[in-house]
């Protein structure tokens, strides 16, 4: 029994390719249900960010080769990548304690570009929901996706690497302060807000005081207007570009939300301006940086500000480690039991019935000298260091 990995994600790709596996709701569920339908995957959850693809995977011992061929497969059929690049090149692999390993990792937020930032808990309880809502996971990721989040809200509670939180949002909003020289009186078009980060963001700019905000949003999610903010049709998006200083998009939308041709007609009044795109695949025409006065960010961009936070967070990652590796091997022991779990069922019937017939204390001695015979020496040695830690843990108790 092992859980399996494949993963792209910040790390090994870049903001285009990333976005050819920037798959839509209805694509990750058409996926988990084919991939459990195929015969070798049992359990399959699938987890998408703008930083990460990743899907884990669990099947029987001695299968693991065919599990991968069959995701990697079945991934790469649902994607078109641009003419020469192949998909298949940025994938990575784990298996065992490293794909373990790395789910707890991310819950905790040790593997984002912004190292500890609190968007991705959520994300992978979504994940673990979206699984579950579609039959894909069974008794085994689950209880890896628990003990997962379990650890995750651990390290939030008993460490400082969430406690000064730097999130895309917080990084996107200092690139448009640097960019600017301040942000004080300024006004900001904000696209996508009632999208996890847009409202991330929604809440930044509102907390800090300094900004009009005006936001687009199919739904209208903050109440239409307050006293620093005023919600907007999304079509009107280009009617009020041009009064604008700062622009953020950060929409699930499978195409541009600003294209450059119409930002050009739009824009009038000659400003400095500052273009924020944070969304997989692109919401923002990247050409829009060719225009004069225009600053223009993506999501790939706020690396260096990320790395600066994660140099100072690596004291407080080292003991989120800690903590998560605790609960990683708190599950590694109920595989294994799991594993054994018919052994176990039947040893315990054969010690109840030998206690039934020759009494308690014979059917234990029995079941020691059988324990004695099976060992190795240095097993053996191994078991009864465990056993002092049993009679200890009954005196405690």
């Amino acid at each position: 029994m092992s859980i399996q990995l494949i993963s792209v994600s910040h790390k090994t790709a870049d903001l285009n390719i990333r976005s050819c596996f920037a798959l839509t709701k209805e694509q990750q569920i058409k996926y988990l249900k084919d991939m459990v339908s195929g015969g070798y995957i049992e359990e399959c959850a699938l987890l998408s960010t703008c930083n990460r693809l990743e899907i884990y995977l669990y099947g029987k011992d001695g299968n693991q080769r065919e599990i991968f061929s069959e995701a990697e497969k079945g991934l790469l059929r649902m994607i078109a990548f641009p003419e020469g690049v192949d998909g298949a090149e940025y994938l990575r692999f784990y298996e065992g304690e490293k794909a373990e390993r790395h789910l707890f990792f991310v819950a905790a937020g040790l593997d984002s570009m912004v190292m500890g930032e609190d968007q991705i808990l959520g994300q992978v309880k979504e994940s673990w929901q979206q699984a579950m809502a579609a039959g894909t996971i069974g008794t085994c990721l689950n209880t890896c996706f628990r003990y997962a989040v379990t650890g995750a809200k651990k390290v939030k509670t008993e460490t400082d690497l969430s406690r000064t939180p730097v999130s895309t949002a917080t990084i996107a909003i200092k690139a448009a302060r640097e960019y600017l020289g301040d942000l004080k009186e300024k006004k900001v078009l904000l696209i996508g807000a009632s999208g996890k980060i847009g409202n991330s963001i929604f809440k930044n700019l509102l907390s800090e005081g300094e900004t009009q905000i005006y936001m687009t949003s199919r739904q209208h999610c903050h109440g239409g207007k307050g006293e620093r903010y005023l919600e907007l049709p999304y079509s009107e998006r280009y009617a009020w570009l041009d009064e604008m200083d700062v622009v953020l998009s950060a929409t699930a939308s499978p195409h541009y939300t600003l294209t450059l041709d119409k930002v050009k007609k739009a824009l009038v009044t000659k400003k400095r301006r500052v273009f924020i795109d944070l969304a997989v695949p692109p919401d923002i025409d990247r050409r829009v940086q060719e225009l004069s006065n225009t600053g223009y960010y993506n999501i790939d961009d706020f690396s260096r500000v990320a790395d600066e936070n994660n140099r100072k967070k690596e004291k407080e990652a080292a003991a989120a480690a800690d903590i998560l590796e605790d609960y990683r091997i708190q599950f590694e022991k109920w595989m294994i039991f799991q594993k054994s779990f018919h052994e176990v069922q039947s040893v315990k019937e054969k010690i109840c019935s030998q206690a039934e017939a020759k009494g308690m204390d014979k059917a234990l001695s029995h079941f020691f000298f059988a324990l004695r015979e099976s060992f190795e020496p240095g097993q053996l040695e191994m078991f009864m260091e465990a056993l002092k830690k049993v009679e200890e843990s009954y005196e405690e108790n």
